[in-house]
């Protein structure tokens, strides 16, 4: 299991090393990325919406949490995963936030007495290939507000994306990846319980579990 000492300390990113056609982003550029979208912040409290395991291990402090719906995106699994919890010899699938219809997910909202300090470690977390692009969308509260939140969404322009996210090819992928992090298969398998606990409902990993649970069982 991920923990934030694991972020502050360096060993997460030092799981990680370059692979072919995937540099590891060095500290000096994920704190660049940092800034250079906090330059883009819209006015308000800053909301860092979660889909995937931000939702159940967030590993950050934060001030306020409650369920919201993304328009214009859905979850795939459309990143190539070739370290953390897959290596070249058995590849898997990354989760992230493709141009879809809409996803259910959660936002935190966070404090700015310790904003750039809490942000850094989500960004050492999802930045450590560039797979994915942060934007600022909008989100609709399950109390009814409309908020900007932050986003973290696939990049198809990095050489990680991968088109092709049906059920049956992604599932092979996912049963048998494996790498220091753990299995492809149990980060899976957590996301699809972890949506059900939260009243969740997402078809596409449902029918992605199922699959590559069978698939991974001995």
């Amino acid at each position: 299991m991920l923990t934030r000492e694991m972020l502050q300390s360096g060993a997460f990113l030092e799981a990680f090393g370059d692979l072919p056609g995937q540099a590891r982003w060095s500290l000096e550029r994920i704190d660049a990325s940092l800034h250079a979208t906090l330059a883009r912040r819209p006015a308000g409290p800053l909301w860092l919406y979660a889909y995937g395991s931000l939702i159940w291990n967030p590993l950050f402090h934060y001030e306020a949490r409650q369920g919201a719906l993304l328009r214009g995106w859905q979850r795939h699994f459309c990143l190539q995963l070739l370290a953390g919890r897959a290596c070249p010899q058995t590849p898997g699938r990354m989760l992230a936030l493709d141009a879809g219809d809409a996803c259910a997910g959660v936002v935190f909202r966070l404090a700015e007495s310790n904003l750039l300090e809490e942000l850094r470690l989500v960004w050492i977390r999802e930045m450590v290939y560039g797979s994915y692009r942060p934007i600022w969308a909008p989100v609709r509260l399950d109390d009814g507000q409309d908020v900007q939140a932050l986003v973290f969404v696939a990049d198809p322009t990095q050489p990680q994306y991968a088109a092709d996210t049906g059920v049956e090819p992604t599932a092979r992928l996912i049963a048998t990846a494996h790498g220091p992090l753990g299995s492809n298969l149990d980060y899976l398998l957590r996301l699809d319980e972890s949506l059900v606990e939260h009243g969740i409902r997402d078809p596409y990993v449902h029918r992605l579990a199922a699959a590559a649970r069978d698939l991974g069982a001995p």
